[in-house]
């Protein structure tokens, strides 16, 4: 997730956003009924024939086939950029290419981020097809932003390499994991380590209104010497460098299956001390270069085929239980996923705020 905000900005300038016959339309559509059909919005999507995404790794819940997939079905190239990017630099993207044909049509965010944006009006309302069967909990209720898969925080690690594999966050305190745990990115920028900050902060006293535990656990592993400020990849597991790796379950759980005959012996375990679930959101920028290809894209993420593809990847996609109940589900894909006891709870807006404000203001003074 290297690319910054300076780098983003230089990047901006390249040319103004194309003049799309039917873009002025496209780009106020709040449903495909304002297209007048799914054929008329995949003839208007077409048209445009291309889509800017970022931030969207091949490896992360199976998005490789999803792009894929999305190019095989319509006559689209899509464009995704900066694959390790984070949701922070998603948002950044978003402000300082305004206007310009290279601007991300959509993104993919942390819930935090999706409502800051949200909040900002940097995205544009639209409901898919599937929108009355997404959970009110899980949307802004104009379409702003809504919830596409989720999964639970989970403890990764090579049992090649460690002797003996810790499955709670009190195990990571121990001796023996010096210099070997690790998170996906920095908690002020990341939605992944967001969701293991917060998830430490309920297996130490914590709550959704409290993360400051979360920030003390991670500050006493780094002065322990046990956390170390790299950000965990494929790459850094593969190599040994971050040979324990809290990151969601479903990445754990890709990378066990992409490490089969490398070397790597990857366990996945959800530390029963700290079961935190999250889920990530989709958002169209209001200012999208192509506006209905970008709506095309969400209305595929949230058909059976797009959300099944996402279990392919071990997350759980926010559709699972209507699917469930109408039968469009793989069953194949859900006897796979990471086991977790009970229902999981989701912290509301003003506790992720809370928890972001919390973050910005503590957490380099704890792992510096």
């Amino acid at each position: 997730m290297a690319l910054t905000t300076a780098a983003l900005t230089a990047l901006s300038a390249c040319g103004a956003a194309p003049d799309n016959g039917a873009s002025d339309q496209a780009a106020t559509a709040t449903s495909v009924a304002d297209f007048g059909s799914m054929k008329e919005l995949v003839a208007a999507a077409e048209k445009e024939g291309a889509l800017n995404t970022i931030a969207l790794p091949p490896d992360w819940a199976n998005y490789g086939e999803v792009i894929k997939a999305f190019e095989a079905k319509y006559k689209i190239k899509i464009n995704n950029e900066n694959p390790d990017a984070s949701s922070s630099d998603e948002i950044s993207a978003v402000k300082s290419r305004k206007g310009q044909k290279r601007a991300p049509d959509v993104v993919d965010l942390g819930i935090s981020f999706a409502r800051s944006g949200a909040a900002e009006k940097l995205f544009a309302p639209y409901k898919v097809e599937a929108w009355e069967k997404i959970p009110d909990a899980q949307k802004e209720k104009d379409g702003h932003w809504f919830n596409d898969y989720g999964g639970y925080v989970s403890i990764g690690c090579d049992a090649a390499r460690i002797k003996n594999c810790p499955t709670t966050f009190a195990d990571l305190l121990k001796p023996e994991y010096k210099g070997k745990v690790a998170l996906n990115g920095n908690p002020t920028k990341a939605g992944a380590a967001f969701g293991g900050v917060f998830a430490a902060a309920l297996a130490n006293k914590g709550s959704f209104g409290d993360i400051q535990p979360g920030i003390d656990f991670f500050g006493k592993l780094k002065k322990n010497g046990n956390f170390i400020p790299v950000e965990s990849t494929p790459a850094t597991v593969e190599k040994g460098e971050t040979p324990i790796s809290i990151d969601w379950d479903y990445l754990n759980a890709g990378y066990a299956d992409q490490f089969k005959g490398k070397g790597v012996d990857w366990k996945v375990a959800v530390p029963s001390d700290g079961v935190y679930a999250q889920y990530y959101s989709q958002a169209i920028n209001k200012d999208a270069p192509h506006p209905a290809a970008a709506r095309l894209w969400m209305e595929f993420l949230y058909s059976a085929e797009g959300q099944n593809l996402w279990l392919k990847g071990y997350a759980r996609p926010v559709l699972l239980p209507t699917m469930t109940t109408e039968g469009t589900v793989d069953k194949t894909f859900v006897t796979k996923l990471p086991q977790v006891a009970g229902v999981p709870a989701f912290p509301s807006s003003e506790e992720l705020d809370k928890a972001n404000s919390t973050l910005a203001e503590n957490w380099d003074k704890a792992v510096s």
